[in-house]
């Protein structure tokens, strides 16, 4: 039975089945797990109360591509969010390290919904939209709050067909409900207006 694309709203079609069922939207190229087996928001936290508080160098080493490409494209003075920013607030700290003016939203550790109605010149967001439950509703609202010309800054891991998916570590974290390919986010770049794309490996930035 096909599901509807929670990107793009297209009919996808069952692309895999394991523990959860796997649909690929034909449009988007996007792969996601049904909405029935989405996990629980309790669920969700669990596993994420599971990730470490600590800062180490092997961590600080993963987020460099966002930190050092934020600290080339702007100044002190440019107000960011670090969107989904985790337990560890990791970005942010490293950022404010460097007196930058960046601020932290995390639905189940920084919940300050106030902070989604303003405005920024840039927004970070690690190894969060493989997350997300409704990926069009939040692509709207990251777009809603950057500045014309400003950029965001993501991380994760793409999809394509060289890989053996079945076996492919990163679909095994049961909270990573929906996966991206390139023409997932040029889909994406195109649908909500974005100038730019630029992918690097797991950092993809979209400039507004």
């Amino acid at each position: 039975m096909n599901q509807t694309c929670r990107l793009c709203s297209t009919s996808a079609e069952p692309f895999y089945k394991e523990k959860q069922n796997y649909f690929q939207c034909p449009k988007c190229k996007a792969i996601f797990t049904a909405f029935e087996d989405l996990p629980s928001s309790t669920n969700e936290k669990e596993r994420y109360e599971m990730h470490t508080t600590e800062i180490d160098e092997g961590y600080k080493k993963f987020v460099s591509p966002i930190v050092t490409h934020v600290l080339q494209d702007f100044k002190e003075e440019n107000k960011g969010l670090d969107f989904g920013a985790g337990r560890s607030k990791i970005v942010t700290k490293l950022l404010q390290e460097h007196n930058y003016n960046i601020r932290s939203f995390d639905p189940f550790f920084e919940n300050k919904i106030e902070l989604l109605k303003e405005k920024y010149d840039y927004i970070t967001s690690c190894e969060v939209v493989e997350h997300f439950y409704e990926p069009r509703k939040e692509f709207l609202l990251l777009k809603s709050m950057l500045q014309d010309g400003g950029k965001l800054y993501l991380m994760t891991e793409l999809y394509d067909e060289s890989i053996d998916f079945a076996s492919w570590y990163y679909k095994n974290d049961p909270t990573h409900v929906f996966l991206y390919t390139r023409e997932s986010l040029e889909w994406i770049q195109k649908a909500y207006g974005f100038k730019d794309l630029k992918i690097e490996k797991r950092l993809i930035v979209f400039t507004l």
